[in-house]
């Protein structure tokens, strides 16, 4: 089958959203099927493109209008589909809702090619709170228009429970994994701490602030330190952080990394026992969702905590369940748990292997043509 995987965005080669969407692509193109990527993004010359596949599709130019241009244009994309022989198209939400997407997945519909969007966190609103008006703007716009848009596709795919999400059905999946891009866990101790690690594009809803307080709340005999990996936004790191590691004293406790990737982000997992997903999905108010990062945690085969609903993982040996609240961590139970711990890195991961891209992707594509159109 020929599927067009559409992203209204670029890349980065640091970014988690962008090694997933490959994983993503891959996994399809494991499956047998011909996948090609639309993106947007900047040509040599500064101009504001929309490619495929490294290919340029249309050149929107440079400035205010070329940007007005990139949000509003779709027409090279439906003719790109229909020369191509598209079949399907798999698009990302990006909270981009308006009158010219509907437009162009209802042309989709009309020419008989299906559609999903993945909605990667839902809900979503709440984590607009304190963002910049553009962003809130934008929001606002979504939601005035994302119920008509999403009529047009057979489904939205979730990774929460959800049975219908804006009034449209839903194919219910697992973020997936990719074991060919994650390295088993392998614990190098370079002295008598405990090392846990936290990685993420930091965000409210991470709460890594409730570990850095678990720190200065802990007076157990073992050291313990927090690695952060990952950006972190300066008005996070004086009006959440600074202020903590200060009130604790724990300068030397807390190490911000900033953003690693292959080899560099490997050395630092593998000084840490421990690591710690997100502890404040609550502050943006989701209760069940299946993240992407406590499957990398899996996969790379090193024990995690996290405080949400998470059904592939809520039972499982290897995981604690902190409360989704606002408590500082509980740095004495991980010491405790970690004392009697003894699962191998590859007996974790094993647990994970029906989660991989491969077996998510197919089953989207399955219930996809199982829908009436």
């Amino acid at each position: 089958m020929k599927i067009l995987f559409l992203v209204y965005h670029g890349f980065s080669e640091v970014s988690g959203i962008s090694k997933k969407i490959h994983y993503q692509v891959k996994g399809l193109r494991e499956n047998g099927h011909e996948v090609h990527l639309c993106y947007y993004g900047f040509a040599e010359n500064g101009h504001r493109c929309r490619f495929v596949d490294d290919r340029m599709l249309r050149d929107y130019g440079t400035g205010v209008m070329a940007g007005l241009r990139q949000r509003t244009e779709y027409d090279s994309v439906l003719d790109y589909c229909c020369k191509q022989g598209i079949e399907f198209v798999y698009a990302r939400c990006f909270q981009n809702a308006n009158p010219w997407l509907i437009s162009f997945f209802r042309r989709l519909k009309r020419k008989g090619i299906r559609s999903v969007t993945e909605i990667p966190t839902y809900p979503y609103d709440q984590e607009f709170a304190g963002f910049e008006w553009k962003m809130r703007m934008g929001l606002k716009i979504d939601q005035l228009f994302r119920r008509r848009l999403y009529k047009e596709m057979v489904a939205l795919v979730t990774f929460s429970d959800a049975d219908e999400i804006f009034g449209q059905r839903t194919i219910r999946i697992s973020n997936g994994v990719d074991f060919d891009s994650i390295p088993l866990h392998q614990f190098q101790p370079h002295d008598d701490a405990l090392h846990l690690i936290g990685v993420a594009e930091v965000h409210r809803w991470h709460a890594f602030d409730r570990v850095v307080a678990g720190l200065g709340e802990y007076h157990g005999e073992k050291p313990v330190f927090f690695h952060i990996v990952g950006g972190v936004h300066p008005n996070q790191m004086a009006n959440v952080f600074q202020p903590l590691i200060d009130k604790y004293g724990l300068q030397d406790k807390v190490v911000f990394h900033g953003q690693l990737f292959g080899e560099k982000l490997d050395a630092v997992f593998n000084q840490c026992q421990f690591a710690v997903g997100s502890l404040g999905r609550h502050r943006s108010g989701i209760t069940v969702i299946k993240t992407l990062k406590n499957r990398e945690y899996a996969t790379r085969g090193i024990p995690f905590i996290y405080s949400e609903t998470d059904s592939d993982f809520d039972h499982q040996p290897y995981v604690i369940k902190a409360p989704a609240d606002e408590s500082p961590l509980d740095i004495q139970g991980i010491v405790r748990f970690l004392a009697d711990f003894r699962m191998a890195p590859g007996s974790i991961r094993q647990t994970v292997e029906h989660l991989t891209w491969k077996i998510q992707m197919e089953k989207v594509i399955e219930e996809s043509f199982s829908i009436a159109q």
